[in-house]
């Protein structure tokens, strides 16, 4: 039987490879009592009237996030705050990551940056953008020869 050969599939298995590299160096385990930063998982759905986004930040307060939108991007930064309790003889270990981060995430169409509403319950961040009038009436002719 022969396969036919994707040189694309290996750069693709490269680039994811390259990529959960940089995630893992982006986002250092902590020891002890060092708080390091982390990065919330980002879900984006387009609509022919909006885009959505949904960021997972649980454990933080709305009052602690910072959501900057422009036309093309969304930039989303907020600190996780420790609350770790020592007692006298015993020792505190944890998995949570405490600490600031900062997020830009491009947006794949031009939106009304001033329309943007937002919800915050359960610890996701809920965006809508509405596209711009010319995004959404933009139709594009293809010539077929």
């Amino acid at each position: 039987m022969l396969s036919r050969y994707n040189p694309w599939q290996e750069v693709n298995t490269l680039q994811r490879q390259l990529n959960r590299l940089f995630d893992t160096v982006l986002t250092p385990e902590t020891i002890g009592e060092k708080v390091t930063s982390f990065v919330p998982a980002a879900e984006l759905h387009e609509t022919a009237d909006a885009v959505h986004l949904k960021l997972e930040v649980p454990g933080i307060d709305a009052k602690d996030l910072d959501v900057q939108v422009t036309e093309n991007a969304v930039a989303i930064s907020g600190e996780r705050k420790s609350e770790t309790k020592t007692e006298e003889n015993g020792v505190t270990r944890t998995e949570f990551s405490y600490g600031k981060f900062q997020r830009v995430i491009p947006l794949p169409a031009r939106i009304q940056n001033t329309n943007v509403t937002a919800e915050y319950k359960d610890g996701i961040l809920n965006l809508t953008l509405p596209k711009t009038t010319q995004e959404k009436n933009k139709v594009v002719k293809v010539n077929v020869a």
